[in-house]
């Protein structure tokens, strides 16, 4: 019996991570990044924007876009490193870096999340 690889699982959150960072992402920064404060729209008040974040489906939806985005940069980093840098021979290392980072980014989203007033 040979060792499982848990390599369709990570092309799971690579694909899942990069259709939900390509549609979700752009209009966050639309809004939050251009709208506004270029005043074309009416601006949600901090109060009201708290009061958004401390319901749990919206918890649920930042924890699970930042979870998903920060696992497709660990993938596509492995493997630019992999590919662009030909330094597979350090496979343990940089699997090490990437997902580490992606799972240790994942606790930091949960705890900051879990904080929220």
């Amino acid at each position: 019996m040979g060792k499982r690889s848990n390599e369709p699982f990570l092309w799971l959150l690579f694909s899942a991570g990069g259709m939900l960072a390509a549609i979700l992402i752009p209009i966050h920064v639309f809004l939050f990044g251009l709208a506004f404060p270029l005043g074309w729209l009416h601006g949600p008040s901090y109060q009201s924007l708290l009061e958004l974040l401390k319901q749990p489906l919206t918890r649920l939806y930042f924890f699970v876009l930042c979870t998903l985005s920060l696992f497709h940069w660990a993938h596509r980093f492995r493997y630019t490193l992999y590919d662009g840098l030909q330094i597979k021979h350090l496979d343990e290392l940089i699997n090490t870096f990437c997902y580490g980072g992606a799972a240790l980014g994942t606790v930091l989203a949960a705890y900051l999340l879990w904080r929220i007033p």
